[in-house]
C-alpha cells in the first residue's frame, strides 16, 4: 500500500507538502502521522489487509478531507486515474485550498 502524510500545520515550514511510504509485508515500514497531519493510503494490489490506530475514538463531527487527486498537493498515487476507486463520500471531499483543515 501507498501510505500519505500532508502536513497542514498552517505556521509549520512544511505546510502542504507531503511524504509518501509504500508500506508491504515485506518491508515490514509502518509510517506514524502525528496530529497536524492528513492522512489517506491506497492499496496496490488485491487482497491487502491494513490495519491503522488512532489516538482517540472516532467522531464524525470532526471528519475532515482533501480530495485526493488535489492539483496542488500533486501527490503520485502511483494507480492510473481508472483503477482509483474511491467511495462516495471521498469524492466530493474539497481541494486542499478550500478545505477546513483544523
Amino acid at each position: 500500500m501507498l501510505d500519505v502524510a500532508v502536513d497542514i500545520r498552517e505556521n509549520s515550514p512544511t505546510f502542504g507538502q507531503h511524504i509518501t511510504i509504500e508500506i508491504s509485508g515485506d518491508n515490514k515500514r509502518q509510517l506514524y502521522v502525528p496530529r497536524g497531519f492528513a492522512h489517506g493510503f491506497v492499496v496496490l494490489q488485491n487482497d491487502t489487509i491494513f490495519n491503522y490506530k488512532c489516538d482517540n475514538f472516532y467522531n464524525k463531527e470532526s471528519e475532515r478531507g482533501i480530495i485526493y487527486n488535489d492539483l496542488t498537493l500533486n501527490i503520485d498515487w502511483q494507480l492510473n486515474q481508472k483503477q482509483i476507486l474511491v467511495s462516495e463520500k471521498d469524492s466530493i471531499l474539497p481541494s486542499f485550498n478550500n478545505a477546513e483543515l483544523w
